[in-house]
């Protein structure tokens, strides 16, 4: 029996998570390159088009040393969802199993994985035009209000989250408004699985905080340097709503406001960077709680990131 993944046989999926900057898409591609795989995205930010310095999609010289599958193929104009991540990550299983790779999933959107290992359950698609409802509603009555409101639409959800966010705020209202059924209610609903969690290797990488930080900021004036500021000029010429996805991405409010003349280039890479790490704290935080049956590994640690790799081979 294999000791890195407790299955007799290697993996039938390689699983890879972890804040952003911790290494995820390097070692992942190491694991392609001894299982003969293929690298999925798990990153709701590098779904998108236009996007390639801001979210530090795979290079190049990466993506032709294996074929890498659900990067940037989302217009940045939508709005991408957990379910519709589902049916792209079956076609991309499909792919695989058609040309004998073995998949590996990597990325830092928690939701993907758990979507992955337990299915999603069954929630209508909110029409477009019932979302802009409930954003415009925002938008003039404010996120008090529609705390309010929801603690009525939804008793149960306002009680788990009562300071939810605007954005997932926004879906609980438009769910109940589209359906008439609480969105708490659709959650208790059962999903199924897209991958057998008993055949898969799982790996959460969990780097110290200052090694961490550290990666973000000098990564970030990386990005500078590779064409962000062209990339988000671009994107403020396609995309007129802010509250789209792609337009939150780390490092776009910021810099947009620099090309607005709003603020310094300096004061847009530290606010940019300031935004990434507390992301990469919220990060480590739930997938602390959320992955505890995951294998963790410090990628400071090389003997310990040679013995898992060694491991998966085995």
């Amino acid at each position: 029996m294999n000791e890195t993944t407790g299955i007799d046989t290697k993996p039938a999926a390689v699983l890879i998570a972890g804040p952003t900057a911790s290494g995820k898409s390097a070692l992942a591609l190491e694991v392609a390159a001894r299982l003969g795989g293929a690298v999925i995205n798990a990153d709701s930010m590098q779904v998108y088009s236009g996007l390639h310095a801001l979210t530090a999609r795979p290079e190049r010289q990466e993506t032709s040393r294996a074929p890498h599958l659900l990067y940037g193929h989302v217009s940045p104009r939508e709005r991408y969802s957990v379910g519709r991540y589902i049916d792209d990550a079956a076609h991309a299983l499909e792919t695989c199993k058609a040309d004998g790779l073995v998949p590996i999933f990597t990325g830092g959107t928690g939701l993907y994985f758990k979507a992955l290992l337990e299915g999603l359950s069954p929630i209508p698609e909110v029409p477009d035009d019932t979302r802009a409802q409930i954003d415009a509603r925002l938008k003039a009555e404010g996120i008090e209000a529609l705390r309010r409101e929801l603690v009525h639409a939804d008793p149960e959800l306002a009680a788990r989250h009562p300071a939810l966010d605007a954005q997932r705020l926004v879906r609980a209202l438009a769910v109940h408004k589209a359906t008439g059924r609480p969105l708490s209610a659709w959650q208790d609903e059962p999903g199924v699985p897209l991958i057998d969690a008993a055949r898969t290797a799982r790996l959460f990488l969990d780097p110290d905080r200052e090694w961490l930080y550290g990666r973000i900021d000098r990564r970030f004036e990386a990005m500078i340097a590779n064409g962000a500021l062209n990339e988000v000029r671009a994107l403020a010429a396609q995309v007129d709503d802010p509250s789209l996805p792609a337009m939150r991405a780390h490092g776009v409010p910021h810099l947009a406001a620099h090309l607005r003349g709003e603020l310094s280039l300096e004061d847009a890479i530290t606010r940019g960077q300031a935004d990434t790490r507390h992301y990469a704290k919220r990060q480590k935080t739930w997938f602390r709680h959320q992955m505890t049956d995951w294998d963790t590994l410090d990628p400071q640690d090389e003997k310990a990131r040679e013995r898992w790799l060694a491991g998966l081979a085995a």
